[in-house]
């Protein structure tokens, strides 16, 4: 089998695996994302040459207390938001810094670990439950939306993209393929309204912006971290796509903004 043969299979087996557990139950939902948490917790302890076996317990107590104590508490809510956005923020100034990269502490790696990984992944888990009952076309619109703009940011970047969008962390990345990825994520964010309405249409337009602006900002953040360690990939566990966290960047760094816009949308509703 060729390797794109490979690839497209890969792609095909992560697809249909989440769509699955995501709509079968909030059980099989919990487990799949609980598993991706704990991998994508190991990736990226390699590429911040972390050991991994204090975060694995960490990541693991986390999902416990998630799935034990799961409540919509809006207190509680905008907290594990704030926290994760700060890290955000700092790993968004990092990425935009000339500076030389300076060995991180072993504090700096934790914080990171909560805030980049741990935090967005329980916020990501917390989704279908925003308006407290498991609604779960929530998160399946929120992926449709994230593969869209990684779809057309690639189709347009390579049918048009001649200014390059940050080309010293990612080089094939386009300012054409970026426009027209978002473009094709509002359209996209429209025609999902028509069908997910328990959302406004100007509501799924905004998640899509923020989906897309944010997640394209995910995928070069993580860029930057295997760019830092030398690799190309952050695991293999997908032949021919790398590790979870190379197929999660995008949405794991757009939930914490994504979750809080959707908070204010509750508190103001």
């Amino acid at each position: 089998m060729g390797e794109s043969s490979i690839r497209a299979l890969s792609g095909f087996i992560y697809i249909l695996l989440l769509i699955s557990a995501t709509l079968y139950s909030e059980v099989s939902f919990s487990l799949l994302f609980g598993v991706f948490l704990l991998i994508a917790v190991v990736e990226f302890c390699k590429l911040i040459h972390l050991k991994n076996g204090l975060p694995i317990v960490l990541g693991l107590a986390s999902y416990i207390l998630f799935v034990a104590f799961r409540t919509n508490a809006f207190a509680t809510d905008i907290a594990i938001c704030l926290a994760a956005l700060f890290v955000s923020v700092n790993l968004i100034i990092d990425l935009f810094s000339t500076r030389i990269h300076v060995k991180a502490d072993k504090a700096s790696k934790y914080v990171k670990l909560f805030g980049y990984i741990i935090l967005p992944f329980i916020l990501l888990m917390k989704l279908p439950f925003i308006a407290s009952t498991f609604n779960p076309k929530i998160v399946i619109g929120v992926f449709v939306l994230i593969w869209t703009n990684d779809t057309f940011a690639y189709i347009v970047g390579k049918s048009f993209g001649k200014t390059k969008l940050f080309e010293r962390i990612s080089p094939k990345k386009t300012i054409e393929g970026f426009v027209g990825g978002l473009i094709f994520t509002m359209i996209g964010s429209y025609i999902l309204s028509q069908f997910f309405t328990f959302f406004s249409p100007l509501t799924w337009i905004f998640t899509g912006l923020i989906v897309g602006f944010f997640g394209t900002i995910g995928d070069l953040v993580e860029s930057k971290f295997k760019r830092v360690a030398g690799v190309k990939d952050s695991g293999k566990i997908m032949p021919g796509h790398g590790g979870i966290l190379d197929r999660l960047d995008s949405v794991i760094f757009a939930i914490p903004f994504l979750y809080l816009f959707y908070q204010i949308l509750n508190y103001v509703s």
